[in-house]
């Protein structure tokens, strides 16, 4: 395992991080109580010694579980607790929206202690940008939480440059979580080099860009309920199956290079872009048996130059993450 430091975080953070957005249910099929414990405890078992959830993943299902799967494991001051605030949800409707309000966040925060069996956050994050809350306002609520010692660290998710500047003024930013893997690269251009120069820490979800990368995807493959790859465009035909020749041909070269499988090779291209935390989502425990072997080796010039061929040989019509941003809340 490798490990880094957090700007806000006195105890090392490792490079991969246990995504529990999956474990939640909701837009993922379901879930599993007993199972979803036995895979955190599986991923601390490897190092692995931070974890992200939300309180919308399955409207506090995620939250609930992780909270008493990290009660049963015991150590709770050698983990580091990431988790959200930001949105508002009805739960019989599944209607989400954003609300990043001063009372809404100390509202979220205060139940998310509960779920989570803690008396503190490590990383508190707000979800998504709200344009109805002035950015410095909320940074500064960010602020006062710090210094009541409910939250260590502030960190946002899908927010622009512009909008962590705007945050920054009000209180240290220490994180930023984007969408980033070998097929949506869009931070590239704005987000990864920014935070670079700012000194945030870039926690990355969407690795393994919701299973595709896992090298278990399969032509027939069917997605049911309201599992999200179903109005996800890489999922559908006729990118699909783009989609999925690039993955097998990134799986060649992950094989005669480095002797990996895809989901490592995978992982291993998002640390070695920059990013300082790649999410890792699981619902079983055998989804974090590769977790070793993203350690150990780095690609090179050479590779990422070839791994940037394959996409341009095999997709004519990239798109970027294919699920939709929860609306803003009508204006107060």
């Amino acid at each position: 395992m490798e490990y880094t430091q957090i700007p806000g975080l006195e105890k090392p953070v490792s490079r991969v991080c246990l995504g529990t957005w999956a474990i939640g249910g909701w837009m993922w099929g379901g879930t599993d109580e007993a199972e979803s414990i036995r895979t955190i405890h599986a991923a601390l078992d490897k190092g692995v010694n931070i974890i992200d959830t939300a309180p919308v993943y399955g409207f506090g299902r995620s939250e609930e579980i992780v909270g008493k799967a990290m009660e049963q494991y015991g150590n709770r001051e050698k983990l580091v607790l990431a988790t959200k605030a930001g949105l508002e949800w009805n739960a019989d409707t599944n209607r989400v929206w954003r609300n990043a309000s001063r009372e809404r966040i100390r509202e979220e925060l205060d139940q998310s202690l509960k779920r989570l069996r803690t008396d503190y956050i490590d990383i508190y994050q707000v979800h998504w940008p709200d344009p109805h809350v002035p950015f410095e306002d909320v940074g500064e609520t960010m602020d006062q939480l710090k210094k009541e010692g409910k939250i260590l660290a502030a960190g946002v998710s899908n927010y622009s440059p512009e909008q962590m500047d705007a945050f920054s003024t009000q209180t240290r930013l220490s994180t930023s979580q984007p969408p980033y893997n070998i097929f949506e690269r869009e931070i590239e251009d704005d987000i990864l080099p920014h935070c670079h120069k700012t000194k945030v820490a870039i926690l990355a979800y969407g690795a393994i860009c919701r299973g595709l990368l896992s090298g278990k995807m399969t032509r027939d493959r069917e997605f049911q309920g309201d599992d999200l790859r179903k109005v996800d465009p890489k999922f559908k035909q006729p990118r699909y199956d783009q989609y999925l020749n690039a993955v097998s041909r990134l799986q060649d070269l992950a094989k005669a290079r480095y002797g990996k499988a895809i989901l490592p090779f995978a992982v291993r291209f998002v640390l070695d872009k920059g990013v300082d935390v790649a999410l890792w989502g699981a619902r079983t425990p055998g989804d974090v048996d590769p977790v070793p072997d993203v350690f150990g080796w780095t690609l090179n010039d050479s590779d990422m130059a070839e791994i940037d061929k394959i996409l341009k040989e095999t997709i004519t019509d990239p798109v970027g993450p294919g699920f939709m941003a929860p609306p803003a809340r009508k204006k107060p």
